[in-house]
């Protein structure tokens, strides 16, 4: 047994060096080395009657044992080419021995290798062998003065549908998913089961960066197609980021850092797509953990402040205002809220910085005309922190607000988490008497069950949708058929982003119950949302370009 398993080499897929025994080395010299072509190691194999043999057997056929002999008076010398896991096995045989009992013999010995090496789930090579055959391609590379591609791949929706519909489905899909990432490679290109969703790819012995950005193509392109799974179409999709070595790192660890920053910038690109890493996403990085830092002390600084944009009920008067947040960074001046929101989502500061808000809203709405509603939005991550109708119940006593002039806005991809505790959510909030709107209707996974199921009492029809509204007749047709739907059930409309007056009159002629935008009246500060109100009601000329639109 043991002079057998000593002279075992393992190949994957594509036919190239994975494991090999030490004792193999002494006899088989330079030429053993991992990623190498088992072309290289036999070259004996090359003969084109054994390539059809071969590929028989790595498409699951039976071992075949070849006679590696240069001349019939050399000693007997063959070698047992077996199926292993996703690739091949060879055994180099001395003598007559049988091959059948040889087959047997290193079996459990190959599959104990091959499960070490490989992951169990999608049977690609692990993180281990990953970490070992990064570190031999970039040991190749400083010795050929060539390049070597990482390709760090994140399935972007994935967590949803693992919430949403178990684990048992997210395993299929995370099968399916490797069978596609295996069968858009090439030779000299290696896949790799990182951690959960997350895949790698390395490249060796190609033209950089043509072959990176090729195979790149072609895993994005296989993966948003949809997959099929219990005759359910689930559409998932990849970013991916792409680093060189040695350009951006000559040691595993380093490379690995640069194309993980190259996939953060995929993903903040807006995913679907690939990646380069260059420096300067580097200093973006650097960037974000300046204001990672200085959002924690925002609030005890009294940095975040709030503006109010009014709501308009056609035909009407201002019906209430939504509070918006922004932060007043103390050297770089206001930074956008889709720039902080989600690092203090991520970094779990939005509780904290959501009762903030809320309270805030609720004070200074409590010091407007009680006919004017408050909107306040919800993050994802403070809806689904399991402490939100305890803090609005809160909010509620202590400001003394009427429940039914707080409207509070979620936007559809909570709706994907946990939907029982969604509905319940929901319904305690419906009992405290607040008003719930589902913002950016139809942008996302929009879905005629959501309105069925939970008890909303706004649409707010997605700014994407309103602003080719007079030119786009199917953003008119879809438009005039949300408006249509939400009437039916009950529900009250409100149209974001309105920026022209063509956009009021179409809009209030299809009778859309609340318009917003900046035609109508910019977001503000504490101090003009107060003069706002007084001017509207003490001059009915603040009505004016809502009158010129008709």
């Amino acid at each position: 047994m043991a002079n057998i398993t000593d002279l075992v080499s393992l190949y994957d897929s594509g036919l190239r060096l994975t494991h090999y025994a030490a004792k193999l080395k002494s006899i088989r010299g330079d030429v053993l080395a991992t990623g190498a072509s088992i072309w290289e190691i036999y070259p004996s194999l090359l003969k084109t009657e054994l390539h059809h043999e071969i590929h028989r057997v790595l498409g699951g056929g039976s071992a075949i044992r070849v006679d590696l002999r240069q001349s019939p008076n050399e000693v007997p010398w063959s070698a047992l080419i077996f199926g292993a896991g996703d690739g091949i096995g060879i055994v180099e045989l001395r003598g007559t021995e049988n091959s059948e009992q040889i087959a047997a013999q290193i079996q459990e010995h190959v599959m104990l290798i091959h499960q070490a090496a490989h992951d169990a789930l999608t049977g690609l090579q692990n993180r281990r062998r990953f970490s070992e055959r990064l570190q031999q391609a970039l040991s190749e590379v400083e010795r050929s003065k060539g390049k070597t591609a990482l390709l760090q791949i994140d399935l972007d929706n994935f967590k949803s549908v693992n919430d949403t519909l178990g684990h048992g489905t997210g395993d299929t899909l995370l099968q399916l998913a490797a069978d596609r990432i295996r069968n858009a490679l090439e030779d000299g290109e290696s896949a790799y089961r990182y951690a959960g969703d997350e895949f790698a790819v390395i490249q060796s012995g190609k033209e950089q960066p043509g072959s990176a950005e090729r195979v790149a193509e072609s895993l994005i392109d296989a993966l948003k197609a949809p997959f099929v799974i219990n005759e359910m179409p689930l559409f998932v999709g990849a970013s991916i980021g792409i680093a060189f070595g040695p350009e951006h790192g000559a040691e595993s660890e380093e490379l690995m850092k640069a194309a993980d920053i190259a996939l953060y910038a995929a993903k903040r690109a807006g995913r679907g797509c690939a990646r380069v890493f260059n420096r300067s996403m580097l200093l973006l990085i650097e960037q974000r953990e300046n204001l990672r830092r200085n959002l924690r002390m925002a609030l005890e600084r009294h940095e975040l402040f709030l503006e109010y944009q009014p709501l308009f009920r056609p035909r009407s008067s201002v019906m209430g205002f939504e509070a918006l947040l922004r932060w007043k960074h103390p050297e770089i001046g206001v930074i956008p809220p889709s720039v902080f929101i989600p690092i203090a989502e991520a970094d779990g500061l939005m509780d904290d910085i959501g009762h903030w808000v809320l309270e805030e809203a609720c004070r200074q709405a409590m010091t407007w005309p009680s006919s004017l509603t408050l909107a306040v939005n919800l993050s994802p991550a403070q809806f689904l922190s399991g402490s939100l109708t305890d803090t609005v119940a809160q909010v509620i006593d202590s400001s003394n607000i009427q429940p039914d002039r707080l409207e509070l806005e979620i936007t559809e991809t909570v709706l994907l988490e946990k939907t029982v505790d969604n509905l319940d959510t929901l319904n305690t909030l419906n009992v405290l008497g607040v008003r719930i709107s589902l913002d950016d209707f139809g942008t996302y996974y929009s879905s005629l069950a959501y309105l069925k199921n939970f008890p909303f009492d706004t649409l707010k029809i997605d700014q994407y949708f309103i602003s080719d509204l007079e030119t786009d007749p199917k953003s008119q047709a879809i438009v005039r058929s949300i408006i249509g739907l939400a009437h039916g059930l009950g529900i009250s409309v409100t149209a974001e982003g309105v920026e022209t007056a063509g956009q009021v009159r179409w809009l209030m002629e299809q009778g859309c119950d609340c318009l917003q935008g900046n035609y109508l009246g910019r977001s503000m500060g504490t101090e003009a949302t107060y003069d706002f109100i007084r001017r509207s009601q003490t001059q009915p000329g603040v009505r004016e370009r809502e009158d010129r639109a008709l």
